[in-house]
């Protein structure tokens, strides 16, 4: 590494040579990979405007980590190589996935980049809760994070089991992502309105995670047939791909295998879009083993689930799970239209009961995390405290137009 890629201000020695403002608290958002930097910003307006704060940006080594760059260029903060970021000191770190954080010299919040902790992983024999586990949360039989945030209070009883040596750290914060998703309701025509959806229309969205077992991977010919048998039917059709598919493959040819559906009228939700704004828009949702499905029911849209996938695991008590099991599924030998009819008369209740899975603090996220952090910061908190926001509206009708 050369001297000119170390910075020397806003951290280091000599940065009190170089500062404007001094004397502030630093604080390190440790982005793996598109989705968690996302969801880091959530934790990072919750501290940024303090003048006794500074936020500095860092990527840290993931297999996902293709669009990281791009991400922190577009946040517009100080970054850091990891090479300094692991030879500085903070006063705060904040990471929302796990690889490489045993490197950091900070006191460090530790929270999860999707709805809750959702996926099972085996370790032996033994199923695990990814995110819970004493294999992410430990190193050399100490416990990496100052906190670990949780979603809802029954993650305690996970952490119990799990890693209870952790369990002194926990804090249960609720939900962000579900609280900026209900503040942004009363901009839901706004929404729909960005991406060119009129009046009397009914949006479709298809949201895929990524992987193998993905909905975008497992179902080729999903998107044509939808496009086909509702056109005639006052349908529009959105796509959302998991930023994790298109930085794998690349963006280019992304948009080359959606290129001849969007000739069809099919709208693309592109990666540095807020897919919240979509999942709002939206009349109804189909979705897979991911986290937008969850989120989508949770603020009271109908959910239809593709078939669920061979080897994708849920863990037990989880948002998705419960989503997996109550949720209607397609069946791909019927018309899609009836299902989608059937559907939208909705599960009674459904929403309610998904939110009370998902988060213990609704509309209580930003409070207790911006707690949370205060804390470990040793900072009296401001008295000053913004409700959620909502999310911007899609530019360019939510089209990646090349």
């Amino acid at each position: 590494m050369t001297n000119t890629e170390w910075l020397r201000v806003p951290v280091g020695i000599d940065a009190p040579r170089w500062v404007t403002r001094g004397r502030c608290r630093q604080v390190l958002a440790v982005v793996h990979t598109v989705t968690s930097g996302q969801r880091l910003l959530e934790a990072v307006e919750l501290v940024e405007s303090d003048p006794r704060v500074q936020v500095t940006f860092s990527q840290a080594p993931d297999t996902f980590s293709a669009g990281v760059a791009d991400f922190l260029r577009s946040t517009r903060g100080v970054v850091l190589s990891w090479e300094q970021a692991t030879r500085e000191r903070f006063d705060l770190a904040l990471a929302a996935s796990y690889g490489s954080l045993h490197l950091l010299h900070a006191p460090l919040l530790l929270m999860p980049h999707g709805a809750g902790y959702g996926k099972s992983v085996s370790v032996g024999d033994e199923p695990m809760v990814y995110g819970l586990d004493s294999q992410r949360l430990m190193h050399n039989g100490v416990v990496l994070p100052a906190a670990v945030v949780l979603s809802h209070e029954d993650q305690r009883e996970v952490l119990r089991r799990q890693c209870p040596q952790a369990l002194d750290v926990a804090v249960v914060a609720g939900d962000p992502c579900y609280d900026r998703m209900v503040a942004s309701l009363p901009r839901r025509d706004a929404y729909r309105e960005a991406l060119g959806v009129t009046p009397g229309q009914r949006l479709l969205v298809v949201t895929s995670t990524w992987g193998l077992d993905s909905l975008f991977a497992r179902f080729e010919d999903f998107l044509p047939r939808l496009l086909e048998e509702l056109a005639a039917h006052d349908f529009r059709v959105a796509a959302m791909l998991h930023p994790a598919g298109w930085f794998a493959h690349g963006v280019r040819q992304v948009q080359a295998w959606l290129a001849e559906c969007r000739d069809a009228g099919l709208i693309v939700v592109p990666p540095e879009v807020d897919w919240r704004a979509a999942v709002v828009a939206a009349d109804q949702v189909v979705a897979d083993h991911g986290s937008t499905g969850v989120y989508a029911a949770s603020i009271g849209t109908p959910v239809v689930l593709a078939e669920p996938p061979v080897s994708a695991v849920l863990s037990d008590g989880s948002a998705q799970e419960l989503l997996q099991r109550v949720a209607p599924r397609l069946t791909f030998d019927r018309p899609l239209l009836a299902q989608f009819d059937d559907a939208a008369r909705g599960a009674p209740g459904l929403g309610e009961l998904m939110r009370e899975r998902l988060t213990s603090r609704p509309g209580g996220s930003a409070a207790e995390l911006r707690g949370a952090m205060y804390r470990l910061l040793d900072l009296e908190e401001p008295g000053r405290h913004r409700a959620p926001t909502p999310v911007p509206a899609p530019t360019g009708g939510g089209r990646d137009d090349r």
